[in-house]
């Protein structure tokens, strides 16, 4: 029977570590006494088996735990149940990593359109992508609308709402659709309108905003629930979808598997992440490895795009390309919005830069 391997790191003095390891399995497969299971079956192939525990710092130490495949069905929110759901409450066990078998994979089918997809959308080449958030949440969609036209003016190839936009009074969802639709319309630039609700509210806005020609949406996979977006992404094959990073940092999962393991592989084709030395506290080999497994081979799984963001500036656009090369989408939201009644000429100034970018 097939297996996946769950890896993580504990912290724990080294008489405990063995012990943890095993807890660990048994928790994260039949949570409950060996003792008391008399099936053979279930023994045999259902209980976590501990394969490996190593010592890789002080008090520091990675387990790799192998758990049934069988266990986790088709569904994206039963795997994060497998590899995490009781675990998750220790304070001392960080999800690390995981590695599945390629027919796991094949069941979540990762991203349906990824870098080339989303580069050919605006006929992008091999540079980087860029990309701006239309903001501050509490304006009416033509406010909105027209921020987005002054983006596109500056040649942005995409636009996407501010991930606190939903479908509030003063911008409902239709609304800012239909607004910020027609105020893009003949331009090259792509909107991306955060999809938020129930499910049956996500799908309602996924068909308004394809209705409105729109073939890129944005979700927050940690608010929405990751099952929701597993449904959306296999009911919209042609829509391709960016992740927002919201409440991702309230379990402990290590990032560059959160974002370039798990929701690449349950279909994001691009995944927005905080950037060192920006608002957020991630460091600069944390986003490396983002990237790295955002866009590396992996289980036949397409390359999704890495996003960068949370306190960019226009002064780092070099800096950012030199770090992660050309295979990434920049995105620069208040850092542009901030220029005010300069944003077209500042978002002008950042697209030349982007794509004039050569390595060095």
């Amino acid at each position: 029977m097939a297996r996946l391997l769950a890896i993580y790191h504990i912290r724990c003095d080294a008489r405990s570590a063995d012990e943890r390891a095993q807890a660990i399995a048994i928790e994260q497969s039949v949570e409950m006494p060996l003792a008391a299971i008399d099936d053979t079956h279930v023994l045999s192939e259902i209980v976590g088996r501990v394969e490996g525990v190593r010592e890789i710092g002080s008090e520091l130490f990675e387990t790799r735990v192998s758990l049934s495949v069988e266990t986790v069905g088709r569904d994206a929110g039963q795997l994060v149940n497998m590899l995490f759901g009781n675990t998750s409450i220790h304070d001392d066990v960080v999800l690390h990593d995981a590695e599945f078998p390629d027919e796991t994979a094949a069941i979540f089918g990762g991203p349906r359109h990824g870098l080339d997809g989303l580069r050919q959308r605006v006929g992008a080449g091999r540079r980087a992508l860029t990309c701006s958030a239309i903001k501050p949440q509490g304006l009416p969609p033509a406010k909105l609308a027209e921020i987005a036209r002054r983006f596109a003016d500056g040649g942005i190839d995409y636009i996407k709402d501010d991930h606190g936009l939903a479908d509030q009074s003063y911008s409902p969802f239709a609304a800012r659709v239909t607004a910020v639709a027609a105020a893009l319309r003949g331009s090259a630039a792509h909107y991306v309108p955060s999809i938020t609700g129930d499910l049956d509210a996500m799908r309602v806005q996924i068909a308004a905003a394809r209705e409105a020609g729109i073939d890129t949406v944005m979700v927050a996979p940690m608010v929405s629930g990751v099952s929701n977006f597993q449904r959306l992404v296999a009911d919209n094959p042609a829509m391709a979808f960016l992740t927002h990073p919201s409440l991702a940092g309230a379990a402990r999962i290590a990032p560059p598997f959160h974002f370039g393991g798990l929701f690449r592989m349950f279909g994001a084709d691009a995944v927005v992440f905080p950037n060192y030395g920006g608002r957020f506290g991630y460091s600069a080999e944390t986003c490396r490895l983002i990237a790295k497994r955002s866009l590396d081979q992996r289980a036949g799984l397409r390359p999704c795009v890495p996003v960068p963001a949370g306190g960019m500036s226009r002064e780092r656009v070099a800096e950012m390309l030199e770090f992660y090369s050309t295979d990434i989408m920049l995105l620069i939201g208040g850092g542009l919005l901030e220029a005010r009644e300069r944003l077209t000429a500042a978002t002008a100034a950042f697209v030349a830069e982007v794509h004039g970018w050569k390595a060095r």
